[in-house]
């Protein structure tokens, strides 16, 4: 069986983010969105992964091989992104005849995907979709499920009267017979193939389309919102593990990574991660907060909120439930503690 990723796409709700980088490799707990997917796939046994790129494919492929993995990984450039199905006609002869995972790589599922293989395959299923309980099921792709609830009826995309709140998550599971449905389908009104028409293909013909139902959370990290929602989530079950010493006061769950110097006056309440080689002077990083590598604080409070790499925050009052992007420089030169919320871009500058 083999996997396929999607790490394409402009993702333009996170902007200005995105414009100098991949929306999947923004970091949730210090760690690349993407990362979590491909470590999903590793640890349901497989092990042999295509990776779909698009506009910024050197640098998918450069943090991507940055790290070593106990998978073969080959990457497929998509060129423009025109839908999920696309991206399956894209991969054909990488995906050859085999059974595979399509995983959208800004998805992170709490609690991976065995479970949901295992049903695909005991199931002997054609297809196989996950379900999520969504509170906003019109702003999804919803199923429609038959009366006993065992088979999925259809799919509807964004309907204005759902008929249920079951959302489509964005991880499938396909037999090869998905590739004649997607090369069956036509451009929908956004002029892309959409998977779930592929998948509505497939009930049409008769195929035997599964599904199961995430017990835990999912997250679609596509809005800055959502970056800061699944930073919660996943610093909610982190362990302490400080590997430096430092006279700071700290409180709760804290991950402090090595080269880290932190000095008496700052104050830390987990849960929160602290990345390597940061500097924090006189500072209070509060509750659901990370810190990438390589930044400096100093005089400034920040709570709810995830600073990417090699920032620099000083004076800055007061920061809640914000997303700092790589190598921002935000000052304040008189320093009066006002409380800001941000959503700031790589490599700006914030004079406050």
């Amino acid at each position: 069986m083999k996997a396929l990723i999607l790490s394409g796409g402009h993702g333009t709700r996170l902007r200005p983010l995105t414009y100098s980088q991949q929306k999947q490799l923004i970091p949730v707990a210090n760690k690349p969105v993407l990362f979590y997917a491909i470590e999903d796939v590793i640890e349901a046994g497989i092990h042999e992964i295509g990776i779909i790129v698009g506009p910024n494919a050197e640098q998918v492929k450069k943090t991507v091989l940055s790290r070593e993995w106990d998978a073969e990984i080959e990457f497929i450039y998509q060129g423009e992104p025109k839908g999920l199905a696309h991206a399956i006609l894209v991969a054909r002869d990488y995906l050859g005849d085999d059974d595979f995972v399509m995983y959208l790589g800004d998805n992170i599922l709490r609690e991976g995907i065995v479970r949901h293989l295992e049903h695909f395959k005991k199931g002997n299923f054609d297809a196989s979709i996950l379900l999520c309980e969504v509170e906003n099921p019109q702003q999804f792709g919803v199923a429609e499920l038959s009366e006993d609830g065992r088979t999925i009826k259809r799919l509807i995309e964004k309907p204005k009267v759902p008929p249920s709140n079951l959302a489509l998550v964005g991880i499938y599971f396909f037999r090869p017979i998905v590739h004649e449905a997607v090369a069956s389908i036509k451009p929908s009104w956004r002029n892309e193939l959409e998977i779930t028409d592929a998948i509505q293909w497939l009930i049409d013909h008769g195929y035997k389309v599964g599904w199961t139902k995430v017990e835990h959370w999912w997250k679609d990290t596509g809005k800055p919102e959502d970056i800061l929602d699944a930073n919660r989530l996943i610093l909610d079950d982190i362990e302490t593990d400080i590997r430096i010493h430092t006279n700071a006061r700290i409180h709760g769950r804290v991950i402090i990574e090595e080269g880290a110097q932190i000095d008496g006056s700052t104050v830390i309440k987990g849960p929160a991660i602290i990345g390597r080689n940061c500097v924090l002077r006189n500072t209070y990083i509060g509750p659901y907060t990370s810190i990438g590598d390589s930044c400096v604080i100093e005089n400034t409070e920040i709570e709810d909120s995830v600073i990417l790499e090699g920032s620099e925050i000083r004076n800055a009052g007061r920061i809640v439930e914000s997303l700092i992007g790589r190598g921002v420089k935000i000052m304040n030169s008189d320093n009066h503690p006002l409380g800001r919320k941000l959503v700031v871009g790589d490599n700006s500058q914030l004079i406050l």
